[in-house]
């Protein structure tokens, strides 16, 4: 059975005040300060299951006459094993909602951090929010989106939103940006891996989809996030086999907050998704964990079945060539990084289906990466209602895409950079390791807010870069306000099915000898949207917090 644990009424603590650094003048952004913060609480403020049940939709936030406006706060507490969560409530108590929006609106949220006030980590120069940092900050991604990297928009190189702040944002949705599947989540440099573990993450989407795949006019939209966490009944190394057979994971596995854990000797019940008999859905995926690696299959008796995806990473499929006709692709399994998402057409089990499951495969990360074993992610059935889910609209007219042209455009530089990784001390092999991104011919600097842009560029340009990967584990390259299209994997050009338009993407681990893995993308800087600074990284976010970020700045026009 289900059980949800509402917000605030069940959030007991003790209220703290904020000592006199935090009653500073705010920074920009910053509109009041001193709101009340919370001990975290046991039960948990944040959405809470018990294993085994339905798959049910967070709440759905829709934009009107141009604009969606929405409050929220930011909490934490404890779950049923004493692990610590994080989530963002409205005023309603909706948790985690997934917020809609149009090409050309205005978003602003009014976001309150009642996390307990923490330990001061740093003090940087910022124009943004707070100047010191605490174990307790925040600040927001929306990732994937095209939108500005300035202050009160998408700036996660500068923001800090301290406890018992109230921070707006004001994010301009250029009127070219694609539609489909985005997402929020913290993106404090340090703090960013525990705020994803913890579930600090909601769904944010761009309508507009059945304009440019015309397939899924009408289609019941149904919204699944998975999630990690800290794994509840792990004894053994990560890797190894448990006395009943199971393969030990790094991190458990939750959808839309319904747990499929790990313990020895224990088979969990799968989450459950209910579907309307003989209703195909268009299911929108998105893989917001902070370290764990998926290979997403549906499997019917035994059979993986054919999905037929119509957007990678928030843009329509086969969609930038100027035609705005997007062109689904075909697959069986749909690799998923930290940070991807995918948008595809699922048709219900038939009656004479026994078993049908959605399923992760086993993911090789490399001698020095996570254990991803193959998992059950939920069981699939069927019913004669199904569960309540939005209708997408019927198609209407597109609209001009950011990416259009690319194609053709002339590259104007070629860059090549690579991840790497190194034990702290030598000496002591259990010593933590610092990992690295890196232009070519640069020295590898782990990242630090307020260190210099690594790649200044200028707005209006089309580059190409080539990423290589010289360390033993799988990385994901990501990078903010931007795509990139995909043109080769290892020195050899990607298929029409593979070319598409991505904002991260895996590259396996060096074997130690032999060609370095790598990827080549076409890095489109063309919009004026994106003048700034902004980040890129790897998503696999334990990496980025030990150090594999780094900042490029987009200078304006010639």
């Amino acid at each position: 059975m289900s059980k949800f644990i509402s917000c605030v009424t069940l959030f007991v603590g003790v209220l703290l005040t904020l000592p006199s650094f935090a009653a500073a003048v705010p920074g920009k952004g910053t509109i009041a300060q001193g709101a009340k913060t919370l001990v975290p609480a046991d039960p948990s403020p944040c959405l809470m299951m018990t294993p085994g049940s339905k798959v049910l939709q967070p709440k759905d936030l829709y934009s009107a006459s141009g604009k969606l406006v929405v409050s929220a706060s930011y909490y934490t507490g404890l779950d049923t094993n004493g692990a610590t969560q994080f989530c963002f409530i409205t005023p309603e108590g909706f948790v985690n909602p997934t917020m809609h929006v149009k090409p050309g609106d205005l978003f602003t949220l009014n976001l309150t951090n009642r996390v307990p006030l923490g330990t001061v980590m740093e003090t940087v120069k910022t124009a943004c929010g707070e100047s010191v940092v605490l174990d307790s900050s925040l600040n927001l991604h929306f990732h994937g989106t095209l939108v500005s990297p300035a202050c009160q928009a998408d700036d996660v190189v500068d923001t800090v939103i301290n406890s018992g702040d109230t921070f707006q944002f004001n994010i301009a949705i250029p009127s070219d940006e694609p539609p489909g599947m985005y997402w929020y989540h913290p993106h404090l440099h340090g703090l960013a891996e525990n705020a994803l573990l913890g579930g600090g993450s909601g769904v944010f989407i761009v309508d507009g989809l059945e304009n440019f795949q015309t397939q899924v006019s009408g289609l019941p939209s149904r919204v699944l996030v998975m999630r990690d966490a800290n794994t509840v009944g792990a004894s053994l190394p990560p890797g190894s086999t448990d006395p009943y057979g199971k393969v030990v994971p790094t991190w458990d596995i939750s959808l839309n907050n319904v747990p499929l854990n790990y313990i020895a000797g224990v088979d969990m019940e799968s989450p459950v998704v209910e579907m309307k008999v003989g209703q195909p859905e268009l299911w929108r995926v998105v893989n917001a964990g902070a370290d764990s690696v998926l290979d997403f299959q549906i499997i019917y008796d035994g059979k993986p079945q054919p999905l037929t995806i119509v957007a990678l990473d928030g843009v329509p499929t086969s969609s930038q060539d100027g035609t705005r006709i997007g062109k689904p692709i075909v697959k069986s399994t749909i690799p998923m990084l930290p940070g991807n998402r995918a948008e595809f057409i699922v048709t219900p089990p038939g009656p004479h289906v026994a078993k049908a499951v959605m399923q992760t495969l086993t993911i090789d990360t490399g001698p020095a990466g996570d254990s991803d074993p193959s998992r059950t992610l939920a069981q699939i059935v069927t019913s004669r209602t199904g569960t309540a889910l939005p209708l997408l609209p019927v198609a209407k007219a597109t609209w001009p895409q950011r990416f259009e042209g690319l194609e053709v455009a002339p590259v104007t530089t070629k860059r090549k950079l690579y991840f790497s990784e190194v034990i702290s001390n030598p000496a002591d092999p259990s010593s933590p390791t610092d990992f690295f991104i890196t232009v070519d011919g640069a020295k590898p600097v782990k990242f630090a807010m307020g260190l210099a842009p690594a790649i200044v560029t200028n707005n209006g340009v089309v580059e190409e870069w080539t990423i290589e990967n010289h360390s033993p584990e799988l990385h994901a390259f990501h990078i903010h306000q931007i795509h990139f299209k995909l043109e080769q994997l290892n020195g050899q050009p990607v298929t029409a099915k593979d070319a598409q338009f991505y904002d991260d993407y895996p590259i396996p681990g060096w074997t130690g000898s032999g060609p370095y893995p790598s990827i080549k993308v076409k890095m489109d800087f063309r919009s004026p949207t994106i003048v700034g600074d902004f980040v890129y990284h790897c998503h696999i976010l334990g990496h980025e917090d030990n150090g594999m970020m780094a900042v490029i700045r987009v200078l304006p026009h010639n």
